[in-house]
């Protein structure tokens, strides 16, 4: 590098930090507010660099049987859909206050992703996001499921959704799920 594009380089850092701080300056570190343009395409670019290049080779070493998507609809209304909702917009209440808000499932930039960045996603979490690493409570089994009913989110059935709903209200009329291992308790 140049002595000139070095500098041409910390000036447009300094510059994007000062920006930063007067805006935390001016309005605060809120979750509330939308994020702006820069940070939504900091965190998708978060997650690019965070999930390693090995990671979109994987692939599902699960057959996807009537089971397996049943097992995974379950899994999804019981554990994903409090923040990406059952149809996988992410409009829920948690879904939309989370910082930043949980993604819509079904867009074209989480379907383009390839099968074992989403394994890794599951797996790992994705830093200074809501979405946490449920590696230690899932089985691979069950993460490769869910990345194939991930798939399925942009083409849900009425029938589906109208299962999932069925499913959510026998679930909530149940009281609290405890997850332990792999099963999961109803208290």
């Amino acid at each position: 590098m140049t002595k000139k594009t070095t500098i041409l380089l910390a000036m447009v850092v300094l510059g994007g930090l000062a920006y930063f701080g007067v805006a935390v300056a001016r309005h605060g570190f809120s979750a509330r507010e939308k994020p702006s343009r820069i940070e939504q395409f900091l965190a998708r670019h978060a997650r690019k660099i965070a999930t390693p290049a090995d990671a979109r080779q994987l692939q599902n070493p699960y057959a996807v049987t009537p089971e397996s998507l049943a097992a995974a609809r379950e899994h999804w209304v019981v554990g994903c859909a409090t923040c990406h909702a059952l149809d996988g917009s992410g409009n829920t209440v948690l879904g939309r206050n989370l910082y930043p808000p949980a993604p819509d499932m079904r867009a074209a930039y989480v379907q383009t992703l390839a099968d074992g960045e989403l394994y890794y996603i599951i797996t790992n979490g994705v830093r200074f996001t809501g979405m946490p690493a449920w590696g230690g409570e899932h089985t691979p089994e069950q993460t490769w499921q869910l990345v194939t009913f991930i798939r399925r989110l942009p083409t849900l059935s009425p029938e589906e959704l109208k299962q999932m709903e069925e499913l959510a209200t026998t679930w909530s009329a149940a009281g609290p799920v405890h997850e332990a291992g792999s099963k999961a308790h109803r208290h």
